[in-house]
């Protein structure tokens, strides 16, 4: 707890609530309506800051009582134990929930790698008899060339 007793948004809010409040004293009076709504609205905003941590004093002070009882030499409480038993058996199964799905797009992830990995060595050997085929093309022209040569050396 601070100097403020954790009221620190409350007087920052107050604190422009009051320099909204004397500002529209020294504005001109076509500000007016626009300062008395928004000056309303901040005194609400103190109003609720004030209130929230009123409240959240008054619950840290009297909601957090449990019976405690002395186990080898610490102190536990029994709604503590059941809460936190009962948060391990829900977040296990959570867990294993969790797990499942997991399990389940991991496989399919591999299946969809699978495929795009055979695509990829389809597409390379695609990409093989294509230059297999320019390689035949070129030879081809470079005999016809060669003929053609021949031919008019003769």
């Amino acid at each position: 707890m601070g100097y403020l007793g954790n009221h620190l948004a409350t007087v920052v809010v107050a604190g422009f609530a009051v320099f909204l409040s004397a500002m529209y004293f020294y504005m001109p009076p076509a500000m007016n309506q626009l300062l008395l709504v928004s000056t309303i609205v901040t005194w609400f905003l103190v109003v609720i800051c004030w209130l929230a941590q009123k409240s959240a004093d008054w619950t840290k002070k009297h909601g957090g009582h449990s019976h405690e009882h002395a186990h080898g030499g610490h102190t536990h409480s029994h709604e503590e134990k059941k809460s936190s038993t009962k948060l391990t058996n829900i977040s296990l199964e959570e867990l294993n929930r969790f797990r499942e799905t997991f399990t389940a797009d991991l496989n399919e992830l591999k299946d969809e790698v699978k495929l795009k990995d055979n695509e990829i060595t389809r597409m390379r050997q695609e990409i093989a008899d294509l230059e297999t085929l320019v390689q035949i093309e070129a030879l081809k022209a470079e005999l016809a060339n060669l003929k053609a040569a021949a031919a008019k050396r003769r």
